[in-house]
């Protein structure tokens, strides 16, 4: 190719080199280096060509003075499933691209072809492009979800020019990418799914979206550590990004936007796998409460928030005596480093003996707890198993946990006080700063015992009947 460049890249992190090199100094990964060639951008066509090329004007771009800038707020398409629209900020933005990651099986293709068909059925002409499969396997998979619509039209393709020639001839209001990773640019020399052609093919995807105004989902594969394979070029160049997440044995999936540029990177969405594909969850609070045994040992009730969304989610526990010299400390749904630090606040500040017992922590229903208003029922979890004490019935807990051994106060307390009211809890107990700053009538109204607590001691003292030293 004239004027085309070698480049060692990185297929892990996107490092690029001169040479080959075993081990990337960026990332540390081993034989991750593949020889790439790509065209030199000063050669490529003029700038008065680009527009025409993807079905633009062909006009160069002036400058606008930000004071004459529209500012009526962005064209939104619902897609027809509310929990997806919740995680992407009230439904996707026109001319936006969205890419969705997740584990092999978990659910991307079948929710991009729920939200495919619901919009094709009620909006107009949608553009399932599929790079892995047949058109046949796709209407095999169509046929299970009751995906019928004549607006919905599969293409197997995977030259990426191709796909943007068929959305200038086909002019859809949508259009999704099953996968990123299988798209080619032939003018590239490497292999598809590398990280030259990833990015060159989302960059040409891109501009077509913004250009024509049509949104595009791309379905994005990930790594062995859990990131998105492209990796971190590509997650800059879209407007959103979305993680699937859950457990294939799991019932529960669960949707997290990681980057979102129209909207919060606090919502979730919760759904639940069944035969004909992903139903939302109308109630998550009740649905991941559902299965929780009554007076047991090591479960307490965590009033937590997720964006807008209030959430009681039910943590868990195990402290067992450790039978070799080094602790064992394993935890699901919460952080590890900040378990190890409620664990030693428990040891030092709040009196009880737990540093050399083995210590299991995890998070019923798959849910991922990542803010620290979660702090104080991990440790009520932990006391409550190491004095095999159950909690006090119908409590929910939530506050922030300082290495002082103080409780914390945390945001949108009244959110989660009303949350546990509406689910049948009697009793809140809370850091002390978040009753106070409640007014009269949220704590008259609320319908809850609620208790407030200074101290860590002082809220295990409240969760469970008596606490000894």
């Amino acid at each position: 190719m004239k004027g085309a460049k070698v480049a060692f890249v990185c297929q892990e992190c996107g490092y690029e080199s001169a040479r080959w090199m075993g081990k990337c100094p960026a990332c540390d990964s081993w034989n991750s280096f593949v020889e790439e060639r790509r065209p030199d951008v000063r050669v490529s066509r003029p700038i008065s060509s680009v527009g025409a090329r993807w079905g633009g004007s062909g006009a160069v771009a002036a400058p606008v003075p930000i004071g004459q800038i529209s500012a009526s707020g962005e064209k939104r398409l619902s897609t027809g499933i509310g929990e997806f629209d919740r995680v992407l900020g009230g439904g996707v933005v026109a001319g936006s691209v969205v890419l969705i990651g997740g584990d092999p099986g978990i659910g991307k293709s079948t929710i991009l072809l729920q939200a495919a068909q619901s919009i094709a059925a009620s909006k107009g002409v949608v553009l399932y492009v599929t790079g892995e499969e047949s058109v046949e396997q796709v209407g095999l998979r169509a046929a299970r979800l009751g995906a019928g619509s004549d607006s919905l039209l599969v293409l197997a393709e995977t030259d990426v020019r191709a796909v943007v020639e068929a959305m200038v001839t086909i002019d859809p209001v949508l259009v999704v990418i099953d996968s990123i990773q299988t798209m080619e640019d032939v003018e590239l020399g490497s292999s598809p799914g590398s990280i030259g052609q990833v990015r060159e093919c989302t960059n040409r995807l891109m501009r077509a979206a913004k250009e024509r105004g049509v949104p595009v989902f791309l379905v994005g594969h990930v790594t062995k550590s859990g990131a998105i394979a492209g990796p971190k070029a590509l997650e800059h160049v879209v407007d959103t990004v979305l993680y699937f997440e859950g457990e294939g044995n799991h019932a529960h999936r669960i949707i997290r936007a990681a980057k979102n540029r129209y909207g919060s990177t606090n919502e979730v969405g919760i759904f639940v796998m069944t035969d004909r594909g992903l139903a939302e969850v109308e109630n998550p609070s009740e649905a991941l409460l559902s299965e929780r045994p009554g007076g047991a040992a090591g479960s307490v009730v965590v009033a937590s928030v997720e964006g807008t969304r209030p959430l009681l989610v039910e943590v868990q526990a195990l402290v067992a005596r450790s039978v070799t010299g080094t602790p064992r400390r394993t935890t699901t749904g919460v952080d590890y480093n900040r378990t190890a630090i409620i664990i030693a606040v428990l040891d030092r500040r709040a009196g009880f003996a737990i540093g050399t017992e083995d210590i299991y922590v995890n998070v019923a229903g798959g849910v991922t707890l990542t803010e620290p208003a979660a702090d104080l029922g991990i440790a009520a979890a932990i006391v409550s198993s190491f004095r095999n004490i159950p909690a006090a019935p119908k409590t929910a807990v939530f506050g922030e946990v300082g290495l002082a051994g103080e409780l914390r106060g945390v945001s949108q307390a009244d959110m989660r006080v009303n949350e546990a009211k509406r689910l049948g809890f009697k009793r809140c107990v809370l850091p002390s700063h978040n009753v106070k700053s409640m007014t009269r009538r949220q704590l008259a109204g609320s319908g809850v015992e609620i208790v407030g607590a200074s101290t860590l001691r002082e809220a295990l003292e409240a969760v469970f009947a008596v606490v000894d030293g």
